[in-house]
């Protein structure tokens, strides 16, 4: 069984120093708790809801910057998987919205940028321009998208044909309404997602309010089955034990397989 943290945060928005000491307690306290894998919230180094492209671009860190090495740190200390929003610097001079895989050695594996913006992250980030990659680690193999990438199946579906057993999001959902007793729509993506591919997903979210936008705080761990694991209401941590070796099995039934029974000749 894999033990998975997902902590849900406020981080503030501009304050880089509050929020690298604010993620980095967050990775401690999952270490702490015998984390195998621990997943922080999109953006988590810088807040979300910039003013303009150049408030963006001031709050955004090169991939190697002391934050990430200090979650690298933590992730070798502890011998734990680390994935984490930040805002990017990228060497090319635009800003992404990115997120990082660190290995259980503390090894910085890839950095993913998002490829779907949402609403005005259009005005502030340039978008990724690769698909999210699929890094082996001690627990499987883990990949990242980012907040509205889950809501297109043709990436989560790439992503689990190219084996990923376990999917990290890192994100910011904006409270939307929805009816009582109900789960976010994107909790429901996820369980959705997480089913039809047999594979497990992390969601760390946000909670609070920032500039007048108030957030889900729908942080959640979804087995492979497609079912809730775990979840988060409030500010903190969730944890989850997942066998993440289900991941591999697409078999449904003996005559139903999850990837071979696809048409992809009558997708488009």
């Amino acid at each position: 069984m894999t033990r998975i943290a997902v902590q849900q945060l406020a981080p503030v928005i501009g304050d880089l120093d509050a929020n690298a000491e604010l993620s980095v307690a967050a990775l401690r306290e999952a270490a702490a708790a015998g984390a195998d894998v621990v997943v922080l919230p999109e953006l988590v180094t810088s807040g979300y809801l910039f003013d303009s492209a150049e408030e963006c671009a001031a709050a955004a860190i090169p991939a190697d910057d002391a934050v990430l090495r200090a979650w690298a740190d933590e992730a070798a200390r502890a011998g734990m998987v680390v994935v984490g929003g930040f805002c990017e610097a990228g060497d090319d001079g635009n800003t992404y919205n990115s997120a990082v895989i660190i290995d259980e050695t503390g090894a910085e594996r890839a950095v993913y940028r998002k490829l779907h913006l949402w609403d005005g992250e259009k005005r502030l980030f340039t978008p990724g321009a690769a698909a999210p990659p699929v890094v082996s680690t001690r627990v499987g193999n883990v990949a990242a998208v980012i907040c509205y990438d889950l809501e297109f199946p043709e990436l989560t579906r790439g992503v689990a044909m190219r084996g990923a057993d376990l999917l990290a999001v890192p994100t910011n959902w904006p409270l939307v309404p929805r009816p009582d007793g109900e789960r976010p729509p994107e909790a429901v993506i996820a369980m959705a997602t997480a089913r039809i591919n047999r594979m497990a997903i992390a969601i760390a979210d946000r909670l609070g309010t920032e500039r007048g936008l108030e957030w889900t705080g729908g942080s959640s761990i979804v087995g492979t089955d497609g079912w809730v694991a775990a979840e988060q209401p409030a500010i903190g941590m969730t944890l989850a034990e997942i066998d993440l070796t289900t991941a591999r099995n697409k078999q449904l039934t003996d005559l139903a397989h999850a990837f071979t029974d696809r048409r992809p000749e009558f997708y488009n």
